[in-house]
């Protein structure tokens, strides 16, 4: 899975991938070369240099927020076995610093304008903490803090190196070394550059031999000089052409169902779920496509936008994808921020199916691949979107597939090297589903933010993501609509559980004696509230006595209607239950009818009591005998007892009388 804590930078470091892309090209008939870069040169003028179109909007974003560590990559990793001393390390890693210019490279500006400036001489040092007076529980609690701290640790882009090293000690043969880069000089494959030439140093060092690295012949100032002149006039207008008519009119923002409020300001704060497909799922998805003759990639692309469009009901669904961005074999082995993301846009519905989806979204793929060379920077300054800070430009959910952990298979004599994994802090996106394969079937691991999301929705939702992809390999020919999404467990819920809804009803007991029974239980609970006034149980039940011992003096028994002319209030709840304690009906009466509506009402419904007040009133007609003001009339019914009455009406006597517009 990914080696950072970053997903932005996480690409395709399979060269078998790009093999097979470039089959796919040529079966679509395309040329895999098409438009394949010049060769880059060497920079004759070592001052500054320009930054790529990558760099330049992390140089922005830091600009905004200097403190911030969203941009960190920080991975770490477990040591096990003899290890050399830290000063050789940290002699390893300065070889390294000397090798790689992106390494000791800084940022300025020059007349407003942004530049990368390379050091001619940088080092690192390396501290050396030890953790072998703790307990055993307390070293990994220990290391797993100061993880954490590291990772959140900003760094100055005015000063180097723009790269932290840290080396640990758990036991004599147990350490970790924590590494700390800003993503503005590197992306995943870069540590993983870094990490393999680190192997490859201390393996020769152990045998007594010099570096076998050869010489760099260009440096990524190189290329982004190189980027800058190469992606102009025709070219761009070629590249802007495809996404600009890709992304009309494109929505701005793809919301999921979330638990909760997106933020005014995009939030960084995020957290990270792992998960496991079983291996008899992986393999069948691997027969699926290659049946169909797309990568296991596409197909789990595929599912993903099926799952979005079920969960959002959207037919127009763009998630973003990460490519690694080496074009040409000199950059393979370089260090330095290429990683770009592709915004794959899908149109689909809930008749389609899924076969029909998958091919689609190979075409768009292969297409997308084709025009692959414009920035998505350059993209997002192009569109010239409107901006809002709440949320990613363009693309809020992201997509990656991975081959197995690549260094997995990195030892030295006698030394392991492997991965450690802590808890994520941040995440640049609403969501990212990264999957790759394992010899336990496909991991998966899902960041998300959350300011949005909770951790068991996010369970949920990789749980959803499983059943859809059992049930395309079942019958990949179902509709987008009918393939399933619910668990065994889910589905019991939903159509038992949640339909079990019988209940025993006292049936012979009236709505005003169930809701002293809920008085008597509650009486401190709050029963009403309206704005900022709050009315309790107790309160409730004692001002509706009172109400109803007036009503019953006026004859109030039961199946007399009482007409209740309020505007929505504390008051209106008073008067509903008042009327019912009294033993009589209410008949609402809305204050926005028009007089004569409400005249006939009274009259047809034989209503000769009104509980009202003064405002309302002006609405009524001038015969009605008594009319109750709650508002003026109030002291004198609070004189009344606040005892529950007294009543003859039974559970089959009139509750309301409504008038309806028919």
């Amino acid at each position: 899975m990914a080696i950072s804590n970053s997903l932005l930078e996480i690409g395709d470091s399979s060269s078998e991938r790009y093999e097979l892309l470039a089959y796919l090209l040529a079966e679509e008939g395309i040329e895999a070369d098409q438009g394949e870069p010049q060769s880059i040169r060497r920079r004759m003028d070592a001052g500054p240099a320009p930054l790529s179109f990558a760099q330049q909007r992390l140089w922005l974003l830091h600009q905004l927020a200097p403190e911030s560590s969203m941009y960190n990559l920080a991975p770490a990793f477990r040591l096990k076995g003899p290890m050399s001393s830290r000063d050789q390390l940290e002699a390893f890693f300065n070889v390294l610093l000397q090798r790689h210019e992106s390494l000791r490279t800084t940022f300025t500006t020059i007349d407003g304008t942004p530049y990368q400036v390379v050091s001619p001489d940088m080092r690192l040092s390396v501290p050396f903490i030890d953790l072998t007076t703790l307990a055993q529980d307390e070293r990994e609690a220990e290391v797993a803090r100061l993880a954490a701290e590291e990772a959140q640790r900003p760094f100055d882009l005015g000063q180097g190196p723009l790269l932290r090293a840290t080396l640990v000690r758990l036991a004599d043969e147990d350490h970790v070394l924590l590494l700390t880069m800003h993503h503005i000089i590197a992306d995943a494959w870069s540590i993983d550059v870094l990490i393999r030439e680190v192997v490859t140093l201390a393996a020769t060092f152990e045998q007594g031999l010099p570096s076998p690295l050869p010489e760099l012949s260009i440096h990524y100032a190189d290329f982004a000089q190189w980027q800058r002149e190469w992606l102009r006039g025709e070219r761009l207008e070629e590249q802007l052409g495809y996404w600009r008519e890709q992304l009309k009119d494109v929505p701005a923002l793809l919301e999921l169902p979330a638990d909760g409020r997106r933020l005014a300001l995009e939030a960084a704060q995020g957290r990270m779920e792992r998960f496991t497909l079983p291996p008899a799922l992986a393999q069948a998805l691997k027969q699926l496509s290659q049946q169909q003759g797309v990568t296991l990639f596409m197909t789990l692309l595929a599912a993903f936008k099926a799952l979005i469009y079920r969960y959002t009901e959207r037919e127009d669904i763009l998630v973003g994808i990460p490519i690694a961005n080496r074009p040409l074999p000199v950059l393979q082995n370089l260090i330095g921020f290429f990683v770009n993301t592709l915004a794959i846009r899908t149109r689909l519905g809930g008749d389609r199916p899924f076969l029909a989806l998958l091919e689609q979204v190979k075409q768009e793929m292969l297409d997308a691949f084709t025009y692959q060379d414009l920035p998505f920077e350059k993209l997002v300054q192009e569109l010239n979107l409107e901006r809002d800070l709440s949320y990613h430009p363009l693309i809020q959910v992201m997509f990656s597939f991975q081959d197995a952990e690549p260094l997995a298979s990195l030892q030295l004599p006698g030394l392991s090297l492997s991965l450690l994994e802590f808890e994520q802090t941040t995440s640049k996106f609403d969501l990212t589903l990264v999957l790759g394969e394992s010899e336990r079937g496909l991991e998966a691991t899902i960041e998300y933010r959350t300011d949005l999301f909770a951790a068991g929705t996010i369970r949920r939702l990789f749980g959803h993501y499983q059943q859809l992809l059992q049930g395309i390999v079942a019958n990949p020919a179902q509709c987008l609509a009918q393939l399933p999404l619910l668990s065994d467990a889910e589905r019991q819920q939903l159509v038992v559980e949640w339909n079990d809804t019988r209940t025993e009803y006292p049936g012979e007991r009236t709505l005003a004696q169930l809701f002293e029974e809920q008085a008597a239980r509650t009486p401190e609970a709050v029963a009403v509230l309206f704005g900022e006034t709050r009315l309790t149980y107790a309160a409730l039940n004692r001002r509706a006595n009172q109400l109803a011992h007036t009503l019953q003096r006026l004859g109030v028994a039961p199946d007399t209607l009482v007409g209740l002319c309020l505007e929505r209030s504390i008051e209106m709840v008073v008067g509903t239950v008042g009327i019912l304690k009294a033993g009589g009906a209410y008949l609402p009466l809305d204050p926005s009818y028009p007089p004569e509506r409400l005249a006939f009402m009274l009259v047809d419904g034989q209503a000769s009591i009104v509980v009202t007040t003064r405002e309302s009133a002006a609405l009524l007609p001038e015969t009605v005998p008594h009319v109750i003001y709650l508002d003026a009339d109030w002291p004198a019914i609070a004189q009344e007892s606040t005892e529950n009455p007294i009543s003859a009406a039974t559970a089959r006597n009139l509750a309301y009388v409504m008038y309806t517009s028919g």
